[in-house]
């Protein structure tokens, strides 16, 4: 019997896939368990209708971050942060991704989440840094960071 998943189901097949499996198993397991449903005409093309909705929806995230990535590697995009320093220009803290994150939202009106921020070590010396941004899957921003003492 043809199944259409609509959950991911260990070792038999994942949410969406289309699938031969036997009648007992599709009937007293999985369609009463609602982890699928049975593959007649109308579920395929509704099935082919809501996997061209996520597409376009996939398609519109992805513009949507060209279009920051866009505005984030602009030159005049250079996130300022004021911390106390030494007198060796070493940080008495450090400037972690959250603090980018803020930093850029308040300054820029840009909001990217904190785990997006690409930083290895907390920024802990004043001057310029480059910080990578992951915005989408195969698209990443440079912001710059500019980390200048508290007066």
């Amino acid at each position: 019997m043809k199944v259409i998943f609509t959950q991911d189901v260990r070792g038999k097949g994942n949410r969406g896939q289309v699938k031969e499996v036997p009648d007992g198993y599709a009937e007293n397991f999985l369609i009463r368990k609602g982890l699928a449903k049975a593959a007649t005409p109308q579920a395929m093309s509704a099935l082919r209708g809501q996997q061209r909705l996520e597409e376009k929806k996939e398609a519109e995230k992805k513009t949507e971050a060209e279009a920051m990535k866009a505005k984030i590697e602009d030159d005049k995009t250079v996130v300022q942060i004021q911390s106390k320093a030494g007198e060796d220009s070493r940080l008495f803290g450090s400037i972690p991704s959250k603090q980018i994150a803020q930093a850029l939202d308040k300054q820029y009106q840009i909001k990217v989440d904190k785990r997006k921020i690409d930083l290895k070590q907390p920024i802990r010396s004043l001057g310029f840094t480059n910080v990578t941004v992951n915005l989408f899957p195969g698209i990443d921003a440079r912001i710059r960071v500019h980390v200048i003492e508290q007066k």
